[in-house]
């Protein structure tokens, strides 16, 4: 009953700008989630080859590599609103673009469109949910931001392989699929209206606008811009590893098992409801052994499962392996992004946030031709057992390198306790 009060206090705590937030979320993460989960699957409709999806992957994070630094610093400069609202408008047409559109110029060129608007809206999220609430809520609401993404992520994962084997009852496969890619780009644009709900103050622009001043002049000095390079190491690691295996695991379940799209669907949204439950309990762990230590054996405990997923030729057993990874591995990431976000003042707090995932995107851009080259090459066995092995190996060192960078940061721990005892 304790972790349900726990949990139950710290939600009547959100103001009405989190509670937007949140809905945003759903939304724009239900969108994504139908998109991402049929796209590679449109491109090989479309009769191109795997290099090209490798090439669209490595196009969107490129692009959202190299603007997420600038958008990070026109969210601090500009608002957290308008820079959302830029980004989930301008997301939403150019998703509803990519579902059309059939020349492969254009499907790069809005690959990289889509990494670039989307950016707006990730890299503002969370220093808006920063920004709008106390620092001894933030663990808890950071693993309910990526909760409540993963779960959304689940709906449209689901959605998306169902409703594309529905239509194709109906229709031609192409078809099917591009009408399930507009009906994500609507629901992503759906997540425009709690944006435009948001409620920026005169007050906290003013407080902002002030604290840049100060953080101007102390910044460069300060251990904050330390920190970010810090996290950024961390983070680039773990991107590379990523992105050689995250981006093609549909193809993995269908290359390797035959797999339908409703199946694929089905074991990738079962993989982020365990996510999200994980994140959930993350809080939990902190308490137990403190914010450093529990991203640590997260990450760690999430290793044997992905080389099961890596080796195995059995699908319950992929799937399983798939599933166990997917939540350990990611559950904590909202505790690593609240002592970030601790460690780093408001007025920079975009620029954190725009640079930690701008590596890694790079992870991503980097490693996408040459993941989709290694299983072109040695088979759908042999590839994908060996670009799982890679990443299992840079997971490692990430999660050692992490360990001993911050181990003398493990300070949340009180902070969980004091909001606990509230």
């Amino acid at each position: 009953m304790t972790f349900y009060r726990e949990w139950a206090s710290q939600i009547k705590g959100y103001n009405h700008n989190i509670r937007q937030a949140i809905w945003a979320n759903v939304y724009t993460q239900i969108g994504f989630g139908i998109f991402m989960v049929i796209y590679n699957f449109y491109i090989r409709e479309l009769g191109f080859t795997e290099r090209l999806n490798g090439q669209v992957i490595s196009m969107t994070a490129l692009a959202t590599a190299l603007i997420l630094v600038p958008a990070g610093i026109m969210s601090d400069r500009m608002g957290r609103k308008k820079a959302m609202l830029f980004g989930a408008t301008a997301t939403g047409i150019v998703l509803l673009f990519r579902g059309v559109i059939e020349i492969q110029s254009l499907l790069l060129l809005f690959a990289f469109l889509t990494g670039i608007t989307s950016a707006f809206l990730q890299v503002s999220l969370i220093p808006w949910l920063a920004e709008n609430s106390k620092s001894e809520q933030r663990v808890h609401l950071f693993s309910m931001h990526f909760a409540v993404m993963t779960g959304a992520n689940v709906i449209g994962n689901l959605s998306g392989g169902i409703l594309t084997d529905l239509f194709s009852f109906f229709t031609t496969s192409l078809t099917s699929i591009r009408i399930t890619l507009i009906i994500g780009g609507i629901f992503f644009l759906i997540g425009v209206l709690p944006i435009t709900r948001f409620k920026e103050t005169s007050s906290s622009t003013a407080k902002i606008q002030e604290k840049q001043t100060t953080y101007k002049k102390k910044f460069y000095k300060s251990d904050g811009f330390k920190m970010i390079g810090l996290f950024a190491i961390a983070q680039l690691l773990i991107g590379i590893g990523a992105g050689l295996v995250i981006p093609y695991l549909n193809l993995y379940f269908a290359d390797r098992f035959s797999a339908s799209n409703s199946a694929i669907g089905f074991i990738i949204s079962m993989g982020q409801a365990a996510t999200a439950v994980a994140m959930i309990i993350g809080p939990i762990v902190v308490r137990k052994v403190g914010e450093v230590k529990a991203v640590v054996i997260l990450q760690l405990m999430s290793l044997p499962f992905l080389l099961l997923t890596a080796y195995t030729e059995n699908l319950l057993l992929a799937a399983l392996g798939f599933l166990f990874r997917q939540a350990l591995m990611n559950a904590g990431n909202p505790i690593q992004m609240s002592l970030m976000m601790s460690k780093v003042g408001d007025s920079y707090k975009g620029l954190a946030n725009s640079v930690n995932q701008m590596v890694f995107n790079l992870g991503w851009a980097t490693m996408g031709p040459v993941s989709t080259g290694i299983v072109i090459k040695y088979g759908s066995y042999w590839g994908y057992a060996l670009v799982f092995s890679i990443t299992a190996s840079l997971y490692l060192v990430g999660s050692i390198y992490f360990y001993l960078v911050f181990k003398n940061h493990n300070k949340t721990k009180k902070a969980v306790s004091t909001v606990n005892a509230v």
